[in-house]
């Protein structure tokens, strides 16, 4: 540990006159760079600021603004978790702030405080520290993975040069304000600070998301070392393909033998009558557990995949009609927008998580990528194969928080879709719901199946399974559906009280 930062504490000068110089061909550098950048529009990059307070983050992010154009920087503060954002998982509010491709973004108060905050502890929990650094290396490989460069940057010197530095601000009525409580604290403890920096650096350093130490105790030394780290990420052409071991690995999520669109029954019918007296019901308790104040804590997420003309339409809209139209939101997925394209793959469901107390209901989903993107090819066999795991990872996140996620496929026979398809042909009131797409896909039909069972294998997980309901009879897979939900949400208030 300490040969990690024995440079920085060794406190090295770099010289007024000789600083001069470099700035400029730096500055000239890097705006360069930067423009290349932007041009590419390849990759964004997120610059992590962290180290031991009271040694000049600050000053160097406000340099970086200054040296490049600050138009294409965007300086992300993060300070203690609002409402808004403890109301929702952990990651949420870094993933929904990530820079654009070919932008940059700057992160203060990154996704390493839990992580820090724990291995600084007088007697930290090791399975803790273990399990939070697992957590940051996926999120950092799912960046990358996504066209996200990430350059962590630590900034550190010696404990009597923060000492010096931080006494030097406080001795000045104009750089007084600059010192916080948090600094002077750090000088306090500065040996148990440093040990689980280089605890948390060794942990969590890897080739797709590197760390770089930044001596800080001399100005010029820390803007030159900081703008050098900065340029060389800028210039760094495409990223070679990962080498750590999730990347490609598929793990099947199912601890059980998964489900088969081929093992169901669609011969599953209900009469009209019951129907009626059903729909009623489940309608009347699904209400009656939305508007219970206990469901102010729960965040529900329901997801609709299946073939085309399966009826996921005609199901939502049976959910919604027991909901206040306050409580919820139904999102239809389409083909991503540019600026979608221009972030990370799950970015744009992670922006439209709900809070607690509110259902999303999503129309297709992330399983995109393992579906029509595979079938079509718009995603490579590494992205969506390396989506499995990525997908895992995202709804597990949305578990841990307290979510409530339900994924339901609803399946038609071929025969049941072709009579779906012309009746809507034929039908005034229906023929927008047909379109060439439609076609097209049916002509893949066994691709799709293929895929969809696949999917089911790699992601379908005890504690967030997928429910497979046969929907050639539209009323018997509209009870089905709503009749899960409501044992669901059951089941979670009857844990509340029991608890």
């Amino acid at each position: 540990m300490d040969s990690l930062f024995s440079v920085a504490e060794s406190d090295p000068v770099f010289g007024r006159e000789k600083a001069g110089a470099a700035e400029a061909r730096l500055r000239t550098a890097l705006l360069k760079a930067q423009y290349a950048r932007l041009a590419k529009a390849q990759r964004s990059l997120l610059i992590v600021i962290a180290g031991i307070d009271g040694v000049g983050k600050g000053a160097s992010v406000s340099l970086l603004n200054e040296w490049m154009d600050a138009r294409h920087v965007r300086t992300l503060a993060f300070g203690e978790p609002t409402q808004e954002e403890q109301s929702h998982p952990f990651l949420w509010r870094y993933w929904r702030n990530l820079p654009a491709r070919g932008k940059t973004g700057i992160v203060f108060g990154s996704w390493y405080r839990p992580l820090l905050a724990e291995a600084a502890r007088k007697h930290p929990d090791q399975e803790k520290i273990q399990s939070l650094a697992r957590a940051t290396r996926e999120f950092e490989s799912t960046l990358t993975d996504n066209g996200v460069q990430i350059v962590k940057l630590w900034y550190h010197l010696s404990k009597k040069a923060q000492k010096r530095r931080t006494a030097e601000l406080l001795s000045n009525p104009d750089t007084a304000w600059q010192v916080r409580p948090e600094d002077v604290k750090a000088g306090k403890k500065f040996e148990r600070l440093r040990d689980a920096a280089a605890l948390a650096i060794s942990m969590t350093d890897g080739e797709h998301a590197p760390w770089r130490v930044i001596p800080a105790a001399d100005p010029d030394m820390r803007a030159i070392c900081t703008g050098r780290a900065v340029l060389a990420a800028l210039r760094e052409g495409s990223r070679k393909p990962s080498s750590h071991p999730s990347d490609t690995r598929i793990v099947a999520a199912a601890a059980q033998a998964p489900p088969t669109l081929q093992a169901l029954d669609y011969t599953a019918k209900l009469a009209d009558d019951e129907y009626d007296r059903q729909l009623a019901e489940w309608q009347r308790r699904l209400a009656r557990l939305a508007q219970h104040g206990e469901f102010q804590d729960t965040a529900v997420v329901l997801v609709f995949e299946g073939q085309d003309a399966a009826g996921k339409g005609g199901t939502i809209r049976r959910i919604t009609h027991a909901l206040d139209a306050r409580q919820f939101r139904a999102i239809p997925i389409s083909a991503p927008t540019g600026d979608e394209l221009a972030h990370p793959y799950l970015w744009r469901f992670w922006r439209d998580l709900p809070r607690p107390g509110n259902i999303a209901i999503f129309d297709r989903s992330w399983y995109g990528r393992v579906l029509v993107e595979r079938v079509e090819r718009y995603a490579s066999a590494t992205e969506w194969r390396r989506a499995y795991r990525e997908i895992n990872q995202f709804e597990s996140q949305l578990l841990d928080s307290g979510a409530v996620v339900l994924k339901f496929w609803l399946a038609v026979t071929k025969d049941e879709q072709l009579k779906r398809f012309r009746e809507r042909e034929e039908s005034p009131f229906k023929s927008f719901k047909i379109t060439p797409d439609d076609w097209r896909n049916r002509r893949k039909w066994d691709a799709y199946v293929q895929a969809a069972n696949e999917m089911f294998q790699h992601t379908s997980a005890p504690d967030c399974p997928w429910h497979l309901v046969p929907s050639d009879d539209k009323r018997h897979a509209r009870i089905a559906v709503l009749e899960c939900i409501v044992k669901a949400l059951e089941h979670i208030r009857n844990g509340k009280k029991k608890s």
